[in-house]
């Protein structure tokens, strides 16, 4: 294979990506609202937190924790469980994005230093589906919930009261499918010493501080980014080599895809009709095809039937590969470190993506078109 192909199926996730968006453009020619597009908040906190986990791995700090992890729970079932739903609620907290890069390199480790790395893809499919419900009880946890609540000005008991079925439901079925997981023993199979650079931890965990004061808006985004970015130049100038450019590239792709698809008059005289029919439907469905947080924006615009379309845009975050941008961290890193099992890992994320997708749907249904509204 020539090292041109390989740098293809290496980043096979941002060639899609690219090809997707240049498909798009050639229905909207790129022009000043192109500037727009980009979410350059998201782009900041996606650098920042890569060179942050980068400078991590490079002190093996997650092999530590991997161990810690494995000694404390040693079996399958609770690895899996725990490494699951530290992701769910991490989402809460850093949003769904920053919670999957946060703790899918500890997955990868934790399964590599145990010898059980025939679970890593299952527990990355859940991960992801822990990542993009999870975040959905509060509204800073997903940046689709995010603009809604500021958009329609939602009050936060309102806010809390119609995610709240759909949150406990992801929570106890996820709980649910951990009990299926063969309960097997787990030990650390190459127990080599490593030691914890106490100084450096300190140094990153402040950088870490930082970003995630920018994402409570604490500090102002740019000039976070400014502090990590030129902090790691003089304290481990390593990291940028391990930061995942793909990926930047792969986020920015969608965002003039998704845009682009917004901006087609046949989509948007599409999308009017079927909202004016049902909003939840409409949204799900819109989700699968342009990604959640854009067609939250768009359809934005199109209704005033705001507790609808937060249950779309937030459950429609499950399902496809491109419903959230978030799964596609997933998806690239497991590419990345099994590039031969892409299809195999594709068809178990589907599984249960899906899965969801159905399940709390039919509750959204049955939430805001049958039970009495004055229960939401």
């Amino acid at each position: 294979m020539s090292s041109f192909a390989r740098i293809i199926k290496k980043n096979i996730v941002a060639v899609i990506a690219l090809l997707l968006a240049a498909f798009s453009m050639l229905f909207v020619p790129p022009d000043k609202e192109y500037l727009h597009y980009f979410d350059w908040k998201t782009l900041v906190f996606l650098f920042s937190t890569m060179l942050i986990i980068a400078a991590f791995k490079n002190i093996r700090t997650f092999t530590i924790m991997a161990k810690s992890l494995i000694r404390r729970l040693s079996n399958t079932r609770g690895l899996v469980a725990s490494l699951v739903f530290i992701t769910g609620i991490g989402s809460i907290f850093i949003a769904n994005d920053m919670a999957l890069l946060t703790f899918l390199p500890l997955t990868l480790i934790v399964f590599k230093t145990c010898g059980k790395e025939k679970y890593t893809g299952l527990t990355i499919a859940l991960q992801t589906v822990a990542a993009n419900l999870g975040g959905m009880i509060m509204p800073f946890g997903n940046p689709q919930s995010l603009y809604l609540y500021s958009y329609f000005d939602i009050p936060v008991a309102k806010f809390l009261i119609t995610m709240a079925p759909a949150f406990i439901l992801s929570m106890i079925s996820l709980a649910a499918i951990s009990l299926f997981i063969k309960k097997e023993h787990a030990e650390i199979i190459i127990d080599e010493p490593v030691r914890l650079d106490k100084k450096r931890v300190l140094i990153y965990s402040l950088f870490a501080l930082i970003a995630l004061l920018a994402i409570f808006k604490v500090i102002h985004y740019l000039i976070a980014g400014a502090i990590v970015a030129g902090g790691f130049l003089v304290v481990d100038r390593k990291a940028y080599a391990k930061v995942d450019y793909g990926l930047m590239l792969t986020f920015s792709a969608f965002f003039v895809f998704s845009n682009n698809m917004a901006r087609i008059e046949t989509v948007r005289t599409a999308v009017t009709a079927l909202t004016q029919k049902n909003v939840l439907l409409t949204g799900v469905l819109s989700c699968q095809l342009i990604s959640n947080v854009p067609t939250a924006i768009f359809l934005s615009n199109f209704t005033n039937d705001w507790d609808a379309l937060l249950l779309a845009v937030n459950i429609g975050g499950v399902g496809t590969l491109v419903a959230s941008l978030a799964s596609l961290i997933s998806l690239r890193e497991y590419i990345q470190e099994y590039p031969g099992k892409a299809r195999k890992y594709i068809l178990v994320y589907s599984v249960f993506n899906f899965a969801f997708l159905i399940l709390l749907t039919g509750l959204a249904y049955l939430q805001l078109y049958f039970l009495p509204k004055v229960l939401f």
